[in-house]
C-alpha cells in the first residue's frame, strides 16, 4: 500500500488508489520479473509490446532518397552540412551534420538529441553553433542548461560525426498557429476566465490569427509568443494523435529512427560505432531509441530517468505529453524501456536538485537499471551518477558522458 497517504499528490484523494493499483500490475515485461531468464527472449517480447503500444507511423527507407544537402561550409575547426529530408507527413526535417575539419575514414557517429524546455520555436539550434553570430535566445539557453557549451560541436571537435535534427513539432517541424482554425487559437490563448463553451456564433465569426505566426525576424517577443502557443497546443496535439491511433512518443521514435538511418547511411560514418544522447526530452528520446534499436551501441541519458509512480503522484504536471504511452505501465516500469538496451552500454546522469523529478524515485529507477544489467551479466556496461545542481547537462557532466562514449565506441579522440 502507498506510504504517506495524507501527503498531497496530483490527483488528490484518488492518488492512493491509482498508485496502489499501478503497483499491482504484474509488469510481465520487466526483465526483473523472475519469469524471465533469457535476456534475448525478454528483449524481443518487450520491444514488440512497446512498438505495438507506441502506435508510430511507418517511415521506410525511401526517406533516404529524399536527403539533400542544403549548404556546406566550415566553422572554426569543423566541417558542417545543413541537410533536409522529407518524411511521409509534415514539412521537411532540417538537420545539421558536424565533423572535424580534414577528417578521413569512417568516424564514430552520434545522434545528438535536442531538449524541450517549453521552447518549440527552436530545436536543433539549442545544442549546436554554426556561426559566430549566435542568437541571444540560444546563447541564454546554452548558458542555462549546457554551461554555455554547444555540446554537439564539442563532440564533433572530439572526433565524432554528429547529426542533430529537428523532431516534431520543433523548429523546422513546428506547427504554425495560422494552420489552426482561428476560433481554436483564440480559445487556446484566452485567459481561463474568458473561456466558455463554444456557440454557433463563435464558428461564424472566424478569428484571424496574427499574433502567434512564425516570421523570419526572430525577435524575443515573437519567439516568446510562439512558445506560449506551442505549450498550450500540446493538449490538442495529444488528443488529435490519440484519436488518429497514434501516440506522441510513436512519432518522435519513428522520426529519430529515420534520422538514425540517415546517419548510418553516410559513407563517412562507421555504422558499427554509433551512439546517442541528450538532456531532458533528449534523454527521454535516448531511453526509447537505445531501448528499441540495436544500432545504438552506446547511450547517455541526462535528466530523464524516474518511475511511473513519480508521474502518477508527483511530477506529470511538469512534463510534456511526449512522455506517455497509454497502458505501457501495465507491462513494465519506465526504467525497463532503457533496460532493453542491456547489455549494451548505457549511462544515466541525473541532478540532485532537479524539480522535474523526485529524488527518491530517480534513485529507485537507477537501482532497477543496475539490477537489470547485473541480471544480464554485464554490470560494468551501466553507469549512473547524480550530480549537484538543477536540471542541466553542464561541462562536468559532458566530460563524463563523452569519456563514456570514447570508451565504449572504441575511440581514442585527439587531446581527450
Amino acid at each position: 500500500m502507498l506510504k504517506d497517504k495524507g501527503k498531497p499528490n496530483l490527483i488528490g484523494s484518488y492518488g492512493p488508489w491509482a498508485a496502489d493499483s499501478a503497483a499491482r500490475w504484474e509488469r510481465t515485461l520487466s526483465y526483473l520479473n523472475p519469469a524471465w531468464k533469457d535476456i534475448d527472449r525478454w528483449r524481443e517480447a518487450g520491444r514488440a509490446k512497446v512498438i505495438e503500444l507506441l502506435g508510430g507511423p511507418r517511415i521506410g527507407p525511401e526517406v533516404l532518397q529524399t536527403v539533400r544537402v542544403r549548404r556546406r561550409y566550415s566553422f572554426e575547426d569543423l566541417e558542417i552540412e545543413e541537410l533536409a529530408w522529407q518524411l511521409p507527413y509534415g514539412p521537411e526535417t532540417e538537420a545539421v551534420f558536424l565533423k572535424p575539419g580534414g577528417s578521413s575514414g569512417p568516424l564514430p557517429g552520434i545522434l545528438a538529441l535536442h531538449d524541450h524546455a517549453a521552447v518549440k520555436y527552436f530545436g536543433k539550434r539549442k545544442i549546436l553553433r554554426t556561426s559566430a553570430d549566435l542568437h541571444p535566445f540560444i546563447k541564454e539557453h546554452q548558458n542555462l542548461y549546457y554551461g554555455g557549451v554547444p555540446w554537439a560541436n564539442e563532440l564533433a571537435r572530439r572526433g565524432y560525426g554528429v547529426l542533430v535534427h529537428d523532431v516534431f513539432p520543433f523548429e523546422s517541424r513546428k506547427i504554425k498557429a495560422a494552420e489552426l482554425p482561428g476560433h481554436v487559437v483564440k480559445r487556446m490563448m484566452s485567459a481561463p476566465d474568458d473561456v466558455q463553451e463554444l456557440t454557433p456564433e463563435d464558428l461564424k465569426n472566424e478569428y484571424v490569427v496574427t499574433d502567434y505566426e512564425v516570421e523570419a525576424r526572430e525577435d524575443s517577443g515573437q519567439i516568446d509568443a510562439y512558445n506560449t502557443f506551442g505549450a498550450r497546443h500540446e493538449d490538442i496535439i495529444a488528443k488529435s494523435l490519440f484519436s488518429a491511433g497514434y501516440t506522441w512518443p510513436g512519432l518522435f521514435v519513428a522520426e529519430d529512427r529515420a534520422a538514425l538511418d540517415v546517419l548510418c547511411n553516410r559513407p563517412d560514418i562507421d555504422d558499427q560505432r554509433v551512439g546517442c544522447g541528450g538532456l531532458s526530452l533528449g534523454g527521454l528520446r535516448t531511453d526509447y531509441l537505445a531501448g528499441l534499436d540495436d544500432r545504438i551501441r552506446c547511450s547517455f541519458t541526462v535528466g530523464f530517468m524516474t518511475t511511473w509512480n513519480d508521474m502518477i503522484l508527483n511530477n506529470c504536471y511538469t512534463h510534456t505529453w511526449m512522455l506517455y504511452i497509454p497502458l505501457l505501465s501495465r507491462y513494465m516500469d519506465f526504467p525497463d524501456v532503457l533496460g532493453m538496451h542491456a547489455p549494451l552500454p548505457a549511462m544515466v546522469l541525473a541532478t540532485a536538485e532537479d524539480p522535474l523529478f523526485t529524488t527518491g524515485e530517480v534513485e529507485r529507477a537507477l537501482e532497477s537499471l543496475k539490477q537489470v544489467y547485473a541480471k544480464a551479466g554485464s554490470p560494468q556496461t551501466f553507469s549512473a551518477s547524480i550530480h549537484p545542481g538543477p536540471h542541466q547537462f553542464n561541462t562536468a557532466m559532458q566530460a563524463q558522458a563523452f569519456k563514456w562514449l570514447d570508451r565504449h565506441l572504441h575511440f581514442n579522440p585527439p587531446d581527450a
